[in-house]
């Protein structure tokens, strides 16, 4: 049985309106497992965002074949979910935006967003930072650049979330 998605501060967020379509994100594989897993917490863009609360994670279809992201998949459940494309894989609050200005910060964030520091490309990176992330079950959706919206979507916590592991604490 699913229950709804209750992100916190939804009525301080500008960009939550429970008569509108939820927005996403996508993300290439194996880096939206990882979101979803709770492994990775923050996603790296070259724009920054003021939009905040719950965000949609979705894989794209086209994966990234770096292999230090698919050194990290490393349970079976991991890897069902990694195999995913092309649709809603997970929600997440969206809680803040961090701006990388130095290799040296970029770096030292680098257990949250799992780059490598060499990864960082002058003259800003940004970082946003994912909470309550949770899997959802698998909703096919074309997926675009920037955030975009997802019509017909409802929110909810599938009953297998339990089996993607989770972020030692």
């Amino acid at each position: 049985m699913s229950e709804p998605f209750q992100p916190r501060n939804l009525t301080t967020s500008p960009a939550h309106n429970p008569n509108t379509p939820p927005v996403a994100i996508s993300v290439k594989q194996p880096w939206a497992a990882l979101i979803v897993a709770g492994l990775k917490t923050v996603e790296v863009r070259t724009w920054p965002t003021r939009r905040r609360g719950p965000v949609l994670i979705h894989a794209s279809k086209v994966a990234d074949d770096r292999p230090e992201g698919w050194e990290r998949i490393d349970t079976p459940e991991l890897w069902e979910v990694a195999a995913l494309r092309g649709g809603i894989i997970g929600v997440a609050e969206l809680a803040a935006c961090r701006g990388y200005d130095t290799a040296e910060a970029f770096a030292a964030d680098a257990g949250l967003h799992l780059n490598a520091p060499g990864w960082f490309r002058p003259p800003r990176l940004y970082g946003f930072v994912l909470r309550d992330i949770r899997a959802v079950t698998f909703y096919p959706y074309p997926g675009q650049t920037m955030f975009f919206r997802v019509d017909g979507y409802t929110w909810e916590i599938p009953n297998h979330k339990a089996q993607i592991p989770n972020k030692p604490q």
